[in-house]
């Protein structure tokens, strides 16, 4: 997977993005139309190139998303019940932020705590990149 940004590509690097947020308002977490809104918008403001999503309301609460993307996937796992989300950003290359993914997404849901690691995935080819 890789996007041709004039640099060279099909590098097999990638920096994988995990969360947890917790203390987010209840209703924002069962709302599937806000989700999806507010991780289309992350992603594309954080330069990766959103090819579909999908999404499933739970009963009685609780949503997942899902986004194919051109540099890999992102996904929201949310409970409702307890106030909490997982997120899941990976994005292959060095054009995309997945960081940067996470704390918009985080900005939106203003949550009163986090945990937030990054994980690179793949050779580190930064060197090669200009």
């Amino acid at each position: 997977m890789s996007v041709d940004t004039g640099a060279q590509v099909g590098l097999f690097t990638g920096r994988h993005v995990l969360a947890e947020l917790e203390g987010v308002e209840p209703g924002l977490l069962d709302d599937e139309q806000y989700l999806r809104e507010v991780l289309h918008n992350a992603l594309s403001e954080s330069d990766a190139t959103v090819c579909q999503m999908i999404a499933k309301r739970f009963d009685p609460q609780g949503v997942t998303v899902l986004a194919l993307l051109s540099e890999s996937h992102a996904s929201l796992h949310t409970y409702p019940e307890d106030g909490s989300i997982f997120i899941d950003v990976f994005t292959c290359g060095h054009t995309a932020k997945p960081e940067l993914a996470v704390q918009l997404l985080a900005e939106a849901l203003k949550p009163t705590s986090q945990n937030v690691q990054t994980i690179q995935r793949g050779h580190d080819y930064a060197e090669l990149v200009c």
